[in-house]
Order: C-alpha cells, then structure tokens, then sequence
C-alpha cells in the first residue's frame, strides 16, 4: 500500500479534509484534519478514519497506522504544523 492510496481514500470519504501521510509502505502516520470531527470524541475519530481504512487494514494491505485527527480550529491552535 502507498500513502497516496491511503491519502486519496481519506479525502474521498471525509468531508472538506487536509490529509498528510507519510510512510515507509508497511508502517504509516497520518494527519487528518476535517469538520466532520467536530464535537466527536477522540475514539468517535479514529473510529471514522477506521472505517475508511477498514478494507485493507482486514485484508493486511495496511499493516500499520498511526494517526492524529482534528478539526480546522484545533488544526490552526496548533500553528499549523
């Protein structure tokens, strides 16, 4: 799997997102930011990126991922890292 597979599947699910990921092709981070997370709590997150990803987490096409979520305030307050 290729992080830009992983990043066009992230922006074609969530609504109005900025998505970063970076990887080595086994082991991913990734940075989502979106309005959909907003008033959803930390799991209520990763559980929509989960869902995304769900196919190919299950079929072992992605083995490992981590990631951050956050809405666009939370994005700017952190400086826009």
């Amino acid at each position: 799997m290729q992080a830009d597979s992983i990043k066009d599947q992230l922006e074609q699910a969530l609504s109005d997102c900025y998505v970063e990921v970076n990887g080595d092709g086994h082991h991913f981070y990734a940075c989502v930011v979106s309005p959909v997370f907003q008033d959803k709590s930390r799991v209520a997150r990763q559980q929509l990126v989960y869902q995304v990803l769900n196919e190919q987490i299950q079929s072992g096409a992605l083995h490992a991922l981590s990631f951050k979520t956050f809405t666009p305030d939370e994005w700017k307050a952190q400086g826009d890292k």
